[in-house]
């Protein structure tokens, strides 16, 4: 029996939604403040996932300004057999001060899963975490959490369900409310609706987004219930099965739920699949800590678990629990690849463009700012804005995929002015990151330099610089659970000397940044970058000349 290992995709892919059009996997997941927007990743077994699309490419959303962790949250993914489109459904967070949330809900639809994507359908702005279900009998319906602000409601809200005309792009009737929950975890979002044996299941996110997170469920014989809560009274799916009462709670880290003997933590927000041969899966987030610590850098992960029905018609793991595991069966006669599919990343920028896996926070990727055209055989970044700027900062950066590693990369930089810089780093977002680059001073010319940000705190670690001959550099960081080490060399293959060792940056994770106490500051996770700041003149540009991610 085949075996496969979680998570299934390391790093940055929260709230995964899965689907299967014959015998392909699709999975999308959420991508915050960072464009393109909605990972799609592909699979045909399962347990090797690789990143094909993004969905929003084009610049549907402007997330220039957007505040940790809003964004663009729970994208869900669906199929409609009889139009033969996918369906993706997203949910755009504008603002979340005074717990307000100002959510706007889409949809688009596509005839492949590469695009071209329709133009977004607005669906609502009742709340978040929408889902589309199409019916046998042709109809659609959309079920979204009804965010609720009023005092003294229970928080944080309805999960409610509508039909909706996708031809006409509007709702047919009026919001049902369904439930708030199936468990006493509370806070219930994120509903799907599937259908199986002619009954009607309701597929939740609990318990917050934190250590106390799970998969709920319930079932009715009408779309719009009553539904029937699962009778063990408990998440289908959790790496913290003890019992909870949360009802009321808005939304928090739990931190005392943590699971001493699990090294899966927060497992929860689950999308259902059956496979080709029959069998059941639920894909579903989860994260990593750094051991000894309740901090995350990788963020949150999807992994995920073999299911099956039970003779009175209730889903269930596999193996009869409802913790998560890091190792499940395989799909039956499937094999799987030799080699796993690696997550180490390699561009030299020779291929006439960049890697796929290349993301940028807040702002769009465009030629005007980064390209490989203006000297081929690297990748040109024009310095903009401060990399403390939510408008135009100028990162490429993808996502950490494990908590041990090293970022490589050769930088060509000619800078006349010391607001002028370039060069690599860790980024969460624009109040938390590291950056090493090369810059100008007046006594040494271009020296290499170190500044961090923390909390929007800004450090210069004034002690380290070093001249750089020729404006070139080879730069290297070494990342080990949380412990950041930055080597140079100069020349051509020389001998790599240690710049900076042993700088703490287990602040760069969900919990380390801009969180009030008790709750979760941020959704994403670590990345690795390289970037360019100009502002002087906006006329300096940097070119590199590879970038490189080894994980060990």
């Amino acid at each position: 029996m085949t075996k496969i290992n979680n998570p299934i995709i390391p790093g940055m892919a929260p709230d995964p939604s899965i689907i299967r059009v014959d015998d392909v996997y699709y999975i999308a997941t959420s991508t915050f403040h960072w464009n393109p927007g909605i990972q799609i990743f592909k699979s045909t077994d399962l347990a090797n996932w690789e990143l094909t699309a993004f969905a929003l490419n084009k610049g549907e959303v402007n997330l220039r300004g957007t505040n940790t962790p809003a964004g663009i949250w729970a994208p869900h993914l669906s199929y409609d057999s009889r139009t033969n489109r996918y369906w993706l459904a997203y949910s755009h967070m504008l603002n979340m001060a005074g717990r307000e949330f100002n959510s706007d809900s889409y949809a688009m639809w596509a005839e492949d899963i590469h695009g071209p994507w329709s133009d977004p359908i607005y669906l609502t702005s009742i709340g978040f975490d929408p889902a589309l279900f199409h019916d046998e009998d042709g109809k659609h319906y959309v079920s979204i959490l009804e965010w609720e602000t009023r005092e003294g409601y229970q928080a944080p809200g309805h999960i409610v369900i509508a039909e909706f005309d996708l031809n006409e792009g509007k709702l047919v009737g009026q919001w049902h409310r369904v439930t708030q929950g199936f468990t006493s975890r509370g806070c219930a979002e994120a509903p799907q609706i599937y259908k199986y044996r002619e009954m009607y299941y309701l597929l939740l996110a609990a318990g917050g987004t934190g250590y106390a997170h799970g998969v709920e469920l319930g079932r009715a014989e009408n779309i719009f219930g009553p539904y029937e809560p699962h009778p063990s009274g408990e998440p289908i799916i959790t790496s913290s099965p003890r019992h909870l009462f949360s009802l009321g709670n808005p939304d928090a880290g739990h931190f005392e739920m943590y699971n001493p003997s699990s090294i899966m933590q927060k497992a929860g927000h689950g999308s259902l699949v059956q496979t080709q041969t029959g069998e059941w899966y639920i894909a579903h987030l989860m994260s990593r800590p750094v051991e000894g610590t309740l901090l995350n850098p990788l963020g949150r992960e999807t992994s995920i678990q073999k299911m099956h029905w039970t003779e009175d018609g209730w889903l269930e793991m596999k193996d009869g629990s409802n913790v998560a595991k890091m190792e499940v069966e395989g799909l039956i006669g499937v094999e799987l690849k030799v080699d796993r599919l690696s997550h180490d990343v390699f561009d030299d920028f020779n291929q006439g463009h960049y890697d796929i896996h290349f993301l940028t926070p807040y702002r769009d990727q465009q030629a005007a700012w980064v390209n490989t055209v203006e000297r081929p055989g690297y990748l040109r970044i024009h310095g903009e804005n401060s990399f403390f700027s939510q408008i135009h900062p100028a990162i490429m950066a993808t996502r950490a995929t494990s908590l041990h590693y090293e970022v490589q990369t050769k930088v060509e930089f000619h800078p006349d002015h010391y607001s002028e810089t370039a060069g690599m780093g860790l980024y969460y977002d624009s109040n938390n990151w590291l950056y090493v680059h090369l810059t100008h001073s007046e006594s040494e010319g271009t020296v290499l330099y170190v500044l961090q940000a923390k909390l929007g705190e800004r450090t210069e670690l004034v002690h380290n610089y070093i001249p750089v001959p020729e404006d070139t550099a080879e730069l290297k960081l070494i990342y080990y659970s949380g412990i950041a080490s930055i080597l140079y060399r100069f020349g051509d293959n020389g001998d790599w000397q240690a710049f900076v060792e042993n700088i703490d940056v287990l602040y760069l994770s969900d919990e380390g940044v801009n969180g009030e106490p008790g709750e979760i500051g941020g959704f994403t996770g670590l990345f690795n970058f390289i970037g360019s700041v100009d502002a002087h003149q906006h006329d300096s540009f940097a070119d590199f000349d590879y970038y490189e991610v080894k994980n060990y």
